[in-house]
Order: C-alpha cells, then sequence, then structure tokens
C-alpha cells in the first residue's frame, strides 16, 4: 500500500505525532477514504463532533456553543488558536453573536481544559438544539449530456439551532448548518434565519455565517494586513462570486482576512496580523424579513489544505468542484454557429451528426432571439430542435444580459447620481427592474416551449447595485445587489434542474452553471495562427490550476473575427487544415471544448474526415483526456511544452500530451510525474496508442521518457 508522504510536495507542517486511528495510510486524492461522515455526539453531551476521517470539527455545547476544535486529520494542523462566535447577524443596526463562549486570555493557542472556565454571555443567541440529517442535493441537477461524474455527494448535515432572550427577538430562530462530506476534507456551512412571529418583523443588515480566530501564517513585526500571508491551510469559496475574472479569487465577494487586538501575544507591534476569517457578502442582504419569511445565507465551501505544492492545491480544488458541482463534469461536444437563416441550421445539424458532434449553439450575431416569444417564433425554433434531436444533436443559443443598455427607466441607477450609468459595464439593465423580470421569465418560457437543451448567457449579473426605489424585484440600494443575484442564480438553477447546459463567464458554478472562459483576449484571435496555437496552449495551460478540463471553454474562430488577415483565419477549412486539425487536437488533446465559430465543421471530404478521425479519438479517450491535468512545461514557443492527463481510477492512467512549436523536429528526455496516476514502481507508454514501452519509476515516482516530436506538431501517450 502506497503511504501518503507529504514531504514530496512541500507540505508546510512537520508530521505530527498522531494515533494510529489518526494516521491517514494513503493519499486520498490517489486511493478514496473509505470513512464516511459522521456526527459524533460524547456520552457526556457536552460536546459534539463531525468527522469523516479526513477533518474533524469539534463543538461544546455548554453553557453556550462554540467550536473549539478544527483539525486536519491528513497532516494534523490545528486550524484554531481562540473562541469565536459560530456567527453574527445584524438586525436594525444591531450586532449579535450566535453562540460563543468567553475568558479566553491567551489568544496564540487554546487548549481544551480552558473550556470549563469559559462563561456565556447572555447578550448572545443562545444554543437550544441540534438535529442530524443525510446530505441532501443542493440543487436538483438534471443531466442530459457526457458526463465525468454523475454522482450527487453524500454525508451528513449537523443543523444547530439558537435562539434570543430578548422580548424584541421573540419568535426569531436561527440555525447553524453544516454539511460534512464523505472522502474529502471539506464541508459546507450556511445560516438561516425563521421570523416565527405573528407580526414582528426584522431588517438583516448583514449576516456573518463563519468566524474563525486562525493561527497566523508568517510573523511580521511591522507591515500592514495587506502586506502578510493569510493561513494557508483552507481555501474558502462561497455561491456568491462575480466579476468576470473567469478566475474564483478574484470574483470572490465574500472572505475577509481581519485582524485581532485582543491576541496580544502576537509578533506585529501594532497587533495588524491577518490572521481571523469572516465570511459575508459586503453588500447584502438588507433584508426585511416578514413574519412567517425565511432567510438562508450564503453558502461556505470549507476546503482543509496540507501542502504549499501549486499542483496539489489545485488537485484539491477540482476534486471539491467534481464532489459539490458534479454537473461541472458535463462536458458535450458543441459547435459554434454563425447563422442567418433555418438552413443554415439544419446544415450544421447534419454536419454535426454525420462528424460526431454532440450540439449546436447559435452564436452571438446569429439569428436567433429568445427575448421573442411570439408564437411564431417558438414554433420557428421548436421545428429546428425537434430536427436537431431527430439526428440526437443538442440546440441552444446565445443570449446578451448585463453589457447592453436597456432605457432609463429599467437600467441600473447609480446611487451617486441618481442616474444610469456607473455600472460594471458602464449601463447595464437591473435584473429587479420591470424589463429584467420579464427577460427572465422570457428565456425560461422560450426554452420551456423549443425545447432548447444549452443556454450561453454573456454579461450575467455582475453585481451592479441600483438605486432605483421603483423597480419591483428590489426595495433599494442595500437589498438590490442580493435580490438580482437571487434573480440570476434562479434562473441557472432551473436550467440544470431541467437538464439545460449552461455557458455563462462568470462564476456561479455553485448555483448550477457548467462552463466558463478559460481566459483570453479576444483580440488575439486576429493573430497569425502560428501564435493563435501557441497562445492557446498557454491559455490551456494557465485556466487548469483551478478549474477541472470540463469547467473551461476555448475559442477558435473559423471565419475573420476582431479583424486579422488570411494569415489568421481557418476559412477554407480544407487550405489550413494542419492548423485546424492541430486546434482540435489541443483543446480536445486538454479535456476543453472550444467554440469553434463559424458557418461550417468541414468543407471538403478530406476536412471532414479529419474532423471524424479527431472526434473518434477524443471520445475514445474521454474519461482520460477529462481527468485532472499535471502542468509539465508551460508554452513559450522556444521549446517542448505538455500537460498530463491523470486517473488513478481508470483504465489508463494517464494520457500525455506533447507539443513541439519549432520548425525543426526535437528529441527530449522528459521527466513524466506519475505520483498522482497511482503508479508506484513501473509503468507502460504507447506513443499514440501503438508500440508500448515499459519504463521504471524513481523515488519520486517518476518516469524517464524519451520523445521524438515532429516540427511544429505533436504527439501523445497513453500510460497504463
Amino acid at each position: 500500500m502506497r503511504l501518503f508522504i507529504p514531504y514530496l510536495f512541500c507540505c508546510f507542517f512537520a508530521w505530527p505525532n498522531l494515533t494510529t486511528a489518526q494516521l491517514q495510510p494513503t493519499d486520498w486524492l490517489i486511493q478514496p477514504s473509505t470513512a464516511k461522515a459522521q456526527v459524533l455526539v460524547s456520552a457526556d453531551g457536552k460536546t459534539i463532533e463531525l468527522n469523516n476521517g479526513l477533518l474533524r470539527r469539534s463543538f461544546r455545547l455548554q453553557p453556550n456553543l462554540v467550536c473549539y476544535d478544527y483539525y486536519n486529520l491528513s497532516n494534523g494542523q490545528q486550524l484554531i488558536r481562540a473562541l469565536k462566535p459560530e456567527a453574527e447577524v445584524s438586525i436594525s443596526g444591531k450586532k449579535y453573536a450566535i453562540g460563543g463562549l468567553y475568558g479566553q486570555k491567551e489568544q496564540a493557542y487554546l487548549l481544551p481544559e480552558w473550556l470549563n472556565t469559559f462563561s456565556a454571555n447572555p447578550q448572545d443567541f443562545q444554543y437550544q438544539t441540534y438535529e442530524i440529517q443525510e446530505l441532501k442535493p443542493f440543487l436538483n441537477w438534471r443531466s442530459a449530456t457526457w458526463t465525468g461524474n454523475p454522482q450527487q455527494a453524500k454525508g451528513k448535515v449537523l443543523s444547530l439551532t439558537f435562539r434570543h432572550n430578548a422580548p424584541a427577538l421573540a419568535g426569531l430562530s436561527i440555525k447553524v448548518h453544516y454539511a460534512l462530506y464523505d472522502g474529502i476534507p471539506l464541508l459546507c456551512k450556511w445560516v438561516s434565519i425563521d421570523n416565527q412571529s405573528s407580526n414582528s418583523r426584522f431588517k438583516l443588515d448583514r449576516v456573518l455565517n463563519e468566524i474563525l480566530a486562525m493561527p497566523e501564517e508568517e510573523s511580521a513585526v511591522v507591515g500592514k494586513p495587506e502586506q502578510m500571508k493569510k493561513p494557508q491551510g483552507i481555501y474558502i469559496e462561497t455561491n456568491y462570486a462575480f466579476n468576470n475574472a473567469m478566475r474564483y479569487n478574484i470574483s470572490d465577494q465574500t472572505t475577509h482576512w481581519k485582524t485581532d487586538s485582543a491576541y496580544t501575544s502576537q509578533v506585529n507591534y501594532y497587533y495588524e496580523t491577518p490572521c481571523v476569517l469572516e465570511v459575508y457578502p459586503d453588500f447584502a442582504p438588507g433584508i426585511e424579513l416578514q413574519a412567517g419569511e425565511h432567510f438562508e445565507s450564503i453558502r461556505t465551501y470549507e476546503l482543509l489544505l496540507d501542502s504549499y505544492d501549486r499542483e496539489r492545491r489545485g488537485l484539491m480544488v477540482r476534486k471539491m468542484y467534481r464532489t459539490v458541482a458534479p454537473w461541472t463534469t458535463q462536458n458535450p461536444i458543441f459547435m459554434h454557429l454563425v447563422s442567418k437563416n433555418d438552413e443554415q441550421v439544419r446544415s450544421i445539424i447534419d454536419q454535426c451528426a454525420e462528424t460526431g458532434y454532440e450540439g449546436v449553439i447559435l452564436s452571438f450575431g446569429s439569428h436567433c432571439n429568445m427575448e421573442d416569444t411570439s408564437a411564431a417564433n417558438i414554433q420557428r425554433w421548436k421545428t429546428l430542435t425537434d430536427y436537431a434531436h431527430s439526428k440526437k444533436i443538442l440546440i441552444g443559443s446565445y443570449s446578451l444580459f448585463s453589457s447592453r443598455r436597456i432605457s432609463d427607466e429599467h437600467d441600473v441607477i447609480n446611487p451617486l447620481t441618481g442616474k444610469p450609468g456607473g455600472a460594471f459595464f458602464g449601463n447595464a439593465p437591473c435584473f429587479g427592474s420591470v424589463w429584467g423580470l420579464a427577460y427572465l421569465e422570457k428565456l425560461k418560457f422560450f426554452m420551456f416551449k423549443t425545447g432548447f437543451d444549452i443556454f450561453e448567457n454573456d454579461g450575467p449579473y455582475p453585481g451592479d447595485r441600483c438605486a432605483s426605489t421603483t423597480h419591483p424585484g428590489h426595495r433599494g440600494l442595500e437589498d438590490s445587489q442580493w435580490r438580482q443575484m437571487a434573480l440570476q442564480k434562479s434562473l441557472y438553477r432551473w436550467c440544470n434542474e431541467n437538464g439545460i447546459y449552461v455557458n455563462a463567464p462568470d462564476w456561479y458554478f455553485l448555483d448550477g452553471t457548467h462552463k466558463i472562459g478559460l481566459g483570453y483576449r479576444e483580440v488575439n484571435f486576429s493573430l497569425p495562427r502560428a501564435q493563435q496555437k501557441i497562445l492557446n496552449r498557454q491559455n490551456i495551460f494557465d485556466g487548469t490550476w483551478e478549474k477541472t478540463p470540463s469547467m473551461g471553454w476555448g475559442f477558435v474562430p473559423l471565419t475573420v473575427y476582431q479583424g486579422g488577415g488570411a494569415e489568421a483565419v481557418l476559412e477554407p477549412l480544407s487550405e489550413h487544415l494542419n492548423d485546424y486539425e492541430q486546434l482540435m487536437v489541443q483543446y480536445y488533446g486538454a479535456g476543453i471544448q472550444a467554440c469553434y465559430r463559424g458557418p461550417r465543421l468541414y468543407d471538403t471530404e478530406t476536412t471532414k474526415q479529419t474532423v471524424i478521425r479527431v472526434i473518434d479519438w477524443y471520445k475514445k479517450y474521454r474519461q482520460i483526456l477529462n481527468a485532472d491535468i499535471i502542468h509539465l512545461r508551460r508554452p513559450d514557443g522556444r521549446d517542448w511544452d505538455g500537460i498530463l492527463h491523470v486517473d488513478p481510477n481508470l483504465p489508463e492512467k494517464g494520457l500525455l500530451m506533447l507539443y513541439n512549436p519549432l520548425k525543426v523536429p526535437i528529441k527530449r528526455s522528459i521527466q513524466v510525474p506519475l505520483y498522482y496516476a497511482g503508479l508506484e514502481t513501473t509503468a507502460v507508454f504507447k506513443e499514440k496508442g501503438g508500440k508500448s514501452q515499459k519504463l521504471k519509476l524513481n523515488r519520486n515516482y517518476e518516469a524517464t521518457l524519451e520523445v521524438e516530436i515532429p516540427a511544429e506538431s505533436y504527439t501523445w501517450y497513453v500510460i497504463n
């Protein structure tokens, strides 16, 4: 059995003295953990523990509930240095802690025996009871396409109920929920609030659904918080992200690292070490909770990490997505059609069916208008959908939301000027306006009536706040972001639960979207094809550290796009067949769908056979090509570059893609890292699936492979 040896991957904690029960004998990224999520209550009823063999989080229940232990069982790191409330809520301008104990003087570390000396604060919400349930899906996902992981996650949910003794807060019930997942050091936390009074209303100014006082990452005698490293033992992601950055850490709107002046033994002279994690949206909710109403906070996913190694950290995050958002493993083969008439749609459907493609998206600039819900337009597109389905082809269309102007009445109102303008895209509609609410309903009606399978939503809601007090979808500025965000999420959730695949260039994965852009600069597609090939491989390399292959899309304009001369375009396809083939291989060889944007997939029989050959190859190795990527060498145009797909649970443990951008053939000796392929002593390499060679692995689980790569071309190896 392979031992998990963390120092091979630059783990940042010394291997502790652990009991046999705590020691993880294998690496959960390679061999799935057999331990299941459990909620354990102590015999004396004083503590309750979440534990799945990889993560442990423990709570003291008396005299009020508090989390005193948050432990990574893979490497022995304790994440709690001091006690904090379970959550915090601001109601009508006043802050209330949810749970918590007081009396800890030394804030650098916490000893369990101190807990008996701590006391509760009667001004806080007090713990009442707990409930344990099986984890149910947050989204009733229905897949209509090829899917890498068809299973919803399993685990346990612990719900903790709190109430307040103040008469003014009578009827207000707050629950803190923890979902602990099987097989991964991950939990999800959120807060729900119920107004159970008969006539009272409560104004929720802010809800903090996580507060953790964590060990600092580094010592700095002087220095501002923004200059210092944040704790690296935990990855935080919430379902409240937008920015069009196509990266979560930039899109994040909720993670805040605060200082702790009560931590007086810290090294920083001015007590400015960033060592308290608080999770909340900056501009939400501003909600009036009426009698009988229910509120749910954002969901915070907390993944415990055990390494500084970029690849390993990325693999953990990718495993998180595969677990909590399995719909992101859907990856249909689609083409982006630029059409002017219905006959072009029928023609591309036929080409897709003949070449093995699985879907057609009516691209921007095409003649499909999903906002036209007239009977004639619905019937027109239903007829085309029926034709596509008769050929077993999916069909859908593009729709633009935010980066457009509607009117002064319906656009986002700038709080500084009281007029439209100043939104993320300059002018933009408000989702809560009459137009915005109608837009949402029109899209749902159109897709439902036509039977569309794919929805590409460009310019989704990017977080614009709206100062209008006349838009029916929000009350005013305070709740405008929260309400608009909820409307955007509701559309994506509806699509997902109705089997409609969603492309959207913003971070709505945790609420139902399937794919986002890898990240690119559009004008680069007007550059010569030789440059595009290298730039596309750079985009693939850079865009797959935290995203799985199926989560990102690339772009291959077949006709003129953003300018550019004859050296930039692929049409006529038959005259640039080598470039067309390699662009397909680069993307499909990374498990990534590109938007092949144009009027057709082939123009001659030779072109058609080339497309069929690439698609057949992709489908043959589809599982391993959609597996995680190990990054070998970033493209620089000076030497070889490559990536390695790995999955220890597949028959093919790896698939290696290597490229040569030079004008001459090259021979190289390459170290191929196979730890995450689950191979220990030997590996069998088959170049292009042909002749095999058996290689020994060194102590770092690497094989030394002698390769020859043709000039301005590629090669690939299956690894068993």
